[in-house]
């Protein structure tokens, strides 16, 4: 079955980011991981490594034993997607991202707050790897889909990708609605 979410971030990585390529859940062998979206840049040698959580009503929510497990899960497979990233693709800009679009915050000092989890993650992968997460999350998550829906509404070739055919359907609908109203 198709992941929406994924797919989602692969079609803004290929028609915004310009990713001539892109793969949904790379199994890696050596790490016995999976990443699940990459897209490369072949102009630009530029490479995107996604993790890609949607929880609507919980948040971002990993748990272990019935316990949040964001931090220790994100920055075991963000470690993992880093090691891959710089074996194969050592010579390649490298761009690491999560893309969550419900990330909810609690009262400060609250143990579960998944803004301040997001803190600890980058801060840990900083300090072991020297890399940068990205975090698509919240508005900027919003921002990205309405960037491909921008992009979807300017395009008159049907778009191959479901998750952009089905936001320039509701594009030119809504102009075809306008004209017809006038």
């Amino acid at each position: 079955m198709i992941n929406v979410g994924e797919q989602l971030v692969a079609s803004y990585l290929r028609y915004i980011r310009d990713c001539e390529f892109t793969q949904l859940n790379l199994y890696t062998v050596e790490s016995q991981g999976e990443i699940d979206v990459i897209g490369i840049d072949l102009n630009h040698r530029r490479l995107y490594v996604c993790e890609v959580a949607i929880h609507l009503s919980t948040g971002l929510q990993y748990v272990k034993n019935k316990r949040p497990n964001n931090i220790n899960k994100l920055t075991s497979k963000f470690s993992r997607d880093i090691e891959y990233a710089n074996a194969y693709f050592a010579d390649y800009e490298k761009h690491f991202m999560l893309w969550s679009p419900v990330v909810k915050n609690a009262r400060p000092g609250s143990l579960y707050n998944q803004s301040e989890h997001l803190k600890e993650i980058a801060s840990n992968i900083r300090g072991t790897h020297g890399v940068e997460i990205e975090f698509v999350v919240n508005q900027k998550f919003q921002d990205c889909m309405t960037e491909m829906r921008h992009f979807a509404a300017s395009q008159s070739a049907e778009l191959k990708c479901p998750i952009m055919r089905l936001m320039q359907i509701e594009e030119q609908l809504g102009k075809h609605i306008v004209r017809l109203n006038r």
